[in-house]
């Protein structure tokens, strides 16, 4: 039997925003249209797998999950590094897979980020105002730094390193705005230049307002299951060739080197293990809670080098037409961010590898990188799909 992981359903659930749905629901909608989109029985499931914290008050975790949607599964996994946890889960079922641990699995996450602000409290590990702190971030905490400001600080810094400029950063911005304009149902569609994004209000000294992901609503669901079963399946196979993880801290406090990230650390193995270089790549999908995020990614994961980022952005490398297009359904900085962006990153690389993207199709897309960000560009998370297994 070929247990070969490979992904063959999608679902995404209303965004940017929908009242009328709480996280919960988020979860099951994505997860209804997932299972329909792979052609299986729920039945078939026995594996379930998300990250919890996106249902408003805490009734979304794994188990509690897996009770509500009513899966019997064999195989379970809760991790939770953040934004990224979806790519970790990636590399955790495709061990699954081939091990046997299971045969099919559902991954979901949800969240009502938006609709619930001013309602009660959110959830998902950063402090809101009035709001206990625990942990070692309540050393942070007293100093007044907030989630935006632990990112200007690796603006700031690139900056100073490498001389990366505004300019620059906006550049990812107004790229992944393209991309968002051609998606209806992103949150910002106007047309956007750099002028508009330096222009915007500071947040946090580099970042302005542009610079910053938007607040949404949204869920999404993916089914992996093993080459073989997937053989009867109405979707093309889209199979995991690579999937690994690495953290060089948690809290900011700790990051050993604002100009980098762990992608240092997972990239090398992911490509090791789809027997690929950065050149065999069609199309990428990075974490964009911010613009430096994405900056940081691709020196980090090795796509350029360090300090050569903000140049090859500034030339256009990564806009539709580019060496590597970025985030081709409008990315967390224009179409929607619900607090965990990462399942995302996966269902997007799908549906391009599928040749199902539409105006912001990438042409001959074979294969696709996704990378996600938890914390403060904390825990790195990456995974290498493609249409074929070599």
């Amino acid at each position: 039997m070929d247990r070969t992981p490979v992904i063959v359903g999608i679902g995404l659930s209303e965004y940017p925003v929908a009242p009328d749905l709480d996280g919960v629901q988020h979860h099951v909608l994505a997860a209804q249209r997932a299972i329909a989109d792979a052609g299986i029985e729920k039945s078939m499931i026995d594996g379930y797998v998300n990250a919890g914290g996106g249902g408003g008050m805490m009734v979304d975790d794994a188990v509690t999950m897996a009770e509500y949607l009513r899966i019997d599964h064999k195989y379970i996994d809760g991790t939770m590094t953040g934004g990224s946890s979806f790519e970790f889960h990636v590399q955790h079922l495709a061990a699954a897979i081939r091990d046997g641990l299971c045969d099919t699995a559902l991954v979901t996450y949800g969240s009502d980020q938006l609709s619930r602000m001013g309602r009660r409290l959110g959830t998902g590990g950063f402090q809101r105002a009035g709001q206990r702190v625990a942990g070692p971030i309540q050393y942070e905490a007293a100093y007044g730094n907030s989630l935006v400001g632990s990112y200007a600080m690796h603006a700031m810094r690139h900056m100073h390193e490498y001389g990366t400029t505004s300019e620059q950063l906006a550049e990812i911005a107004v790229g992944i705005r393209e991309f968002a304009m051609l998606n209806p149902k992103a949150m910002y569609r106007d047309p956007m230049t750099v002028d508009d994004v330096l222009n915007s209000r500071m947040i946090a000294d580099p970042l302005h307002k542009l610079d910053c992901c938007a607040i949404t609503d949204g869920g999404g669901a993916f089914v992996i299951t093993t080459a073989e079963r997937a053989k009867d399946l109405p979707q093309d196979s889209i199979y995991v060739l690579g999937a690994a993880g690495g953290q060089t801290h948690w809290n900011v406090s700790q990051q050993p080197d604002f100009t980098t990230s762990a992608g240092a650390k997972a990239a090398p193995i992911a490509f090791g293990q789809a027997g690929l270089t950065h050149d065999d790549v069609d199309m990428l999908m990075f974490y964009d809670s911010f613009t430096i995020t994405c900056l940081i990614l691709l020196e980090s994961l090795g796509f350029v080098k360090p300090g050569e980022g903000g140049p090859f952005v500034a030339e256009g490398n990564l806009k539709r037409g580019g060496k590597w297009p970025l985030n081709t359904d409008g990315g967390g900085l224009s179409s929607n961010h619900p607090g965990m962006r990462g399942i995302f990153l996966i269902i997007e690389a799908v549906r391009q590898l599928r040749g199902q993207g539409g105006e912001s199709q990438v042409p001959d897309c074979e294969v696709a990188l996704a990378a996600g960000s938890g914390g403060w560009l904390s825990c790195i998370g990456v995974a290498i799909l493609g249409r074929s297994h070599p």
